[in-house]
């Protein structure tokens, strides 16, 4: 790579890298580490073909996401997540919002990989179910019914959430929480 390209990918990295990070660590089940390894793999893989990338953001993003899924299909992946500390619990006033990202956070993990791309994909990402499908190499159907699945299952994991159909929703139809409204 040549100077010009060093400097553009430079500049590309120091701009984009926060928010990559963010998906990379969703993508990851909220392990920051392993969403940070999952970040850096790709843009290793985006530095070697620097120069032939039209749309570096979205390369970089393909590569996060068929990392990911080729992480699922290694039969021997971690199936605990561990961190560092253990998470705080929410006992301080405005502390609500941090223990429902805790929250969601933790069910997220709970999911199996390939809901919780599914789920980071269609609303972290606001991807459509066509591009999801062509990402993830599966059909559209695949999706909605994997789709469907992991908020069901969402929703049985984190029922404090407030998410429509969960007790919690029944007793305050106010409250109209989906997954894209509380990030962790």
């Amino acid at each position: 790579m040549d100077a010009a390209g060093q400097e553009s990918f430079r500049e590309f990295v120091a701009g984009r890298s926060s928010a990559l990070l963010k998906t990379a660590v969703l993508l990851s089940g909220g392990d920051r580490h392993a969403g940070e390894d999952l970040l850096q793999n790709a843009l290793i893989k985006a530095a070697g073909r620097w120069q032939r990338i039209d749309e570096p953001e979205a390369y970089v993003r393909r590569i996060l996401y068929r990392q990911q899924v080729s992480r699922w299909r290694l039969k021997w992946r971690r199936r605990e997540l561990t961190v560092a500390e253990p998470p705080e619990s929410g006992a301080a006033d405005g502390a609500a919002g941090v223990e429902l990202r805790l929250v969601m956070r933790g069910a997220l993990a709970r999911l199996t990989a390939r809901q919780r791309t599914v789920l980071v994909l269609r609303y972290f990402e606001d991807l459509p179910e066509a591009e999801v499908a062509r990402i993830l190499g599966c059909s559209v159907g695949t999706v909605r019914s994997t789709t469907h699945r992991s908020l069901a299952r969402l929703r049985e994991l984190a029922p404090e959430l407030g998410m429509p159909g969960t007790a919690v929703a029944e007793q305050t139809p106010s409250r109209d929480f989906s997954p894209v409204e509380v990030r962790p």
